[in-house]
């Protein structure tokens, strides 16, 4: 079931009003609600999809609703005073061991901040929709992606190439994180390096440096060229002399 808060008049443009919106979403026009009927009906058949691939059988609804709304609700339930985009309710076992019901919980989606993702993921906000539902889907089927080592993860992208969606929602937290990890080591397979400070170190940082690079000494007939790198050796003739005799 889809239910569509009536502060999310039709045909009327979507305020920011709780969260700064980005720089992409600011280029754009501001985006007006499709009609209410034509809406819920094509979430609904994505509804019934959805759940037939997790898949979870019962009843689920969801709540389309603003910024204003699920802030209050992740305050509530979560103690986190920030709007988010979407949270899973699952029902009681009490509710759900009664036949006649079959309740398997809520989501609540903001509306609002589901047109900014689409913005900023570039793709229409049905989709972004359906990507945010099939997330809580999940969540309402007893998945965890902060405590199941991936598996969550991985079902989501197995569901989102079954249902053609674009990415979700875990794998551009992943993404993200990754990318400003590697914004705060630098480029990657680079390092950081110092040279010497005072005139002194510099000479004999380049001395030093100028004699790594020396070539090696080669070999010519009995005699070969000394090594620049060692210090010469003072014969006296006598010596000379002393080694030539038999």
């Amino acid at each position: 079931m889809i239910l569509i808060d009536p502060q999310l008049k039709s045909d009327s443009p979507l305020q920011h009003a709780s969260a700064k919106p980005s720089a992409a979403a600011r280029r754009t026009k501001p985006l007006r609600l499709p009609s209410t009927p034509s809406l819920a009906r094509t979430l609904a058949q994505f509804l019934k999809r959805a759940q037939a691939a997790v898949p979870l059988r019962g009843r689920v609804t969801v709540l389309l609703t603003s910024d204003a709304t699920m802030q209050d609700l992740n305050r509530r339930f979560r103690g986190k005073n920030t709007p988010t985009d979407v949270l899973s309710f699952p029902a009681s076992n009490l509710v759900q061991n009664q036949k006649k019901n079959q309740e398997k919980g809520d989501e609540a989606i903001s509306m609002e901040m589901a047109i900014r993702q689409s913005v900023e993921q570039g793709h229409s906000l049905g989709a972004e929709l359906k990507v945010l539902m099939l997330h809580g889907l999940l969540h309402l089927a007893g998945f965890d992606h902060e405590t199941d080592a991936g598996e969550m993860q991985r079902r989501e992208r197995g569901l989102r190439a079954k249902l053609g969606l674009p990415l979700g929602l875990i794998e551009r937290a992943a993404s993200l994180n990754f990318s400003q990890r590697t914004r705060k080591r630098g480029a990657p397979g680079r390092k950081a390096t110092t040279g010497p400070s005072t005139p002194a170190a510099k000479t004999a940082f380049a001395q030093d440096d100028k004699a790594k690079r020396a070539p090696k000494p080669k070999k010519n007939g009995r005699e070969s060229a000394r090594d620049p790198r060692t210090p010469p050796v003072h014969r006296s003739r006598t010596d000379t002399e002393r080694r030539r005799k038999p």
